[in-house]
């Protein structure tokens, strides 16, 4: 993106925060390259320790070593994928941040907002171009760090045991997800600078307002989509998401064993004593990944929609 191709208060806010911005467009670049050096590295070993004649499952005294500097750099690839989830994760508050103190309440705070509007741009007109200039730059690091995300924990590489699609730190870096959370915050970090109007301020509330944002998603995450239900153990397919498991009585009624749990005795005893008869598991199959995704995409991407439209009315309210 460049100033000369922007007119307006976008070439103004682009001009402002030149070198935030530039990280942000730049970011993905080594974040990429690192991900993308690490499994082509794990491939030699790979290569490497088949080349030995060693085995994990049947090592033998002579193989100690060798199979234990194995083990280790599988360790460091699963790191590796680990640290780039928690960036993944974290990525959203730093835009929050950046979006509430510097862009839109420092500029309050020292009221130098009101040389842009005697400039002919109206207060509508500035927060749009504070909100859209932003968001086309967080998309692009965002996106392309998904992608890479992606890519990487769906390679089927034997060097590492990679974690399960629905953990934490997997499904929140892969996916539409990280998008939708990077522009909710995006929206929210808008929102709280025009409510305080002071650049500290603004920050902490909204790396505050984060917190409880991924909680309340990450705990009604499974009740996003319908989930399927087997008996004895008759589910389909591997990386199976286990959302409850109990036991089914006569009729067809669910009992589930966290309602036997801190009962007194065996819990297969009360759950027997309440009716149950053959053992069952709610659960997501892999294939619940996409819908998950999406429905929990288009509840962020509604919270920023509100987000928005609360930043213009208090616009309006404040400054007509």
């Amino acid at each position: 993106m460049s100033a000369i191709a922007l007119r307006g208060p976008e070439r103004v806010v682009l001009a402002q925060h030149r070198w935030a911005l530039r990280v942000m467009v730049v970011l993905p670049v080594p974040a990429a390259a690192a991900l993308v050096g690490t499994w082509l590295w794990t491939q030699h070993v790979v290569d490497a320790f088949a080349a030995t004649g060693c085995s994990v499952m049947h090592t033998t005294p002579a193989c100690t070593d060798t199979v234990s500097t194995y083990l280790d750099r599988q360790l460091w690839m699963q790191d590796v994928l680990n640290w780039s989830g928690l960036l993944m994760m974290v990525l959203p508050a730093f835009v929050g941040i950046f979006v509430a103190g510097p862009v839109i309440a420092r500029e309050l705070e020292s009221g130098t907002y009101r040389l842009a509007w005697t400039q002919s741009v109206t207060p509508a007109r500035w927060l749009v171009a504070k909100l859209a200039v932003p968001t086309a730059v967080t998309l692009v690091p965002v996106s392309v760090l998904s992608a890479v995300c992606s890519w990487a924990r769906a390679q089927e590489n034997p060097v590492h045991e990679a974690s399960d699609w629905y953990t934490r730190e997997v499904y929140g870096s892969i996916g539409t997800v990280p998008v939708g959370y990077a522009l909710c915050m995006l929206a929210l970090g808008a929102l709280v600078g025009l409510l305080l109007r002071r650049t500290v301020a603004a920050m902490v509330v909204t790396v505050l307002a984060y917190v409880p944002l991924v909680m309340v998603l990450n705990r009604v995450r499974e009740d996003l989509w319908p989930t399927l239900r087997a008996t004895a153990g008759d589910w389909q397919g591997s990386h199976i998401w286990f959302v409850d498991t109990g036991m089914l009585t006569a009729s067809g009624k669910a009992i589930y064993w966290k309602d036997c749990s801190g009962v007194a005795g065996d819990n297969t005893t009360c759950m027997r004593d309440r009716g149950g008869v053959t053992s069952f598991a709610d659960y997501h199959p892999a294939s619940h990944f996409w819908p998950l995704q999406l429905v929990e995409t288009g509840i962020l991407l509604v919270l920023a929609a509100l987000a928005v439209a609360l930043a213009f009315r208090v616009l309006r309210r404040r400054h007509g």
